[in-house]
């Protein structure tokens, strides 16, 4: 790391989110290819978004076209890519934004990590509570999701075609204690968005029924 850098302080987070009127989190997407994990976080993203909540989503593949293009499939690179994406995330978190993040990330240290990551303070506010993360188990049996295969992958990592493919020929470490966990081929999007916005209306971090969706006073 550069020594020869400074932390430029600025509000805190509990001055940014009253001033936004939301409080910020990352609702952090896991599973295999095929899972639905995508399909659930653009829908949630959606809902979020028309409930008046500022929301963004962070897709596997889309982030690959810019921010980490230099990466490819590595044990080492995916750790890469999960360090760089847990680190923006949190900096949209921590700008009182609902950061969803879809991504295999396979390796429970990874995850682990990212959790981490929003744990730590910042150190001109010491005083700010750790960013919420929410770690979203979308569980399939991995038949259906290679029949599923929406992209081909799996047909092309039996034949051999793509070599480190999770669940295949790379290792899928299951979260031991998500905060939420999806049956995938047994729930339908709708339900899994209800199922998440409800957990989150339990943690307080949004209150249904509202116009806007927020609920939160500060």
């Amino acid at each position: 790391m550069a020594t020869n850098i400074t932390w430029h302080p600025s509000l805190s987070r509990a001055e940014r989110n009253t001033y936004r009127k939301q409080r910020g989190f990352t609702i952090w997407f896991t599973g295999l290819s095929a899972s639905g994990k995508s399909t659930i976080a653009t829908a949630l993203e959606q809902h979020l978004l028309h409930l008046g909540l500022a929301a963004y989503r962070l897709d596997g593949d889309n982030v690959r076209f810019g921010l980490n293009k230099d990466l490819g499939f590595s044990e080492q690179d995916r750790n890469e890519n999960i360090r760089r994406i847990a680190e923006v995330a949190k900096l949209f978190a921590d700008s009182s934004t609902i950061a969803i993040t879809s991504f295999i990330s396979p390796y429970r240290k990874d995850r682990n990590s990212a959790r981490e990551v929003h744990a730590a303070p910042v150190a001109a506010h010491p005083e700010d509570e750790p960013l919420p993360f929410i770690e979203v188990f979308v569980d399939i049996p991995l038949e259906v999701a290679e029949q599923r295969d929406p992209k081909g992958l799996y047909k092309k990592a039996r034949e051999g075609k793509i070599p480190e493919f999770t669940g295949i020929s790379a290792p899928y470490e299951e979260p031991e204690n998500p905060e939420i966990k999806i049956q995938s081929d047994k729930t339908s999007v709708e339900d899994a968005v209800k199922q998440i916005v409800e957990y989150l209306e339990k943690r307080g971090l949004m209150k249904l029924g509202n116009e806007d969706g927020r609920g939160l006073e500060y």
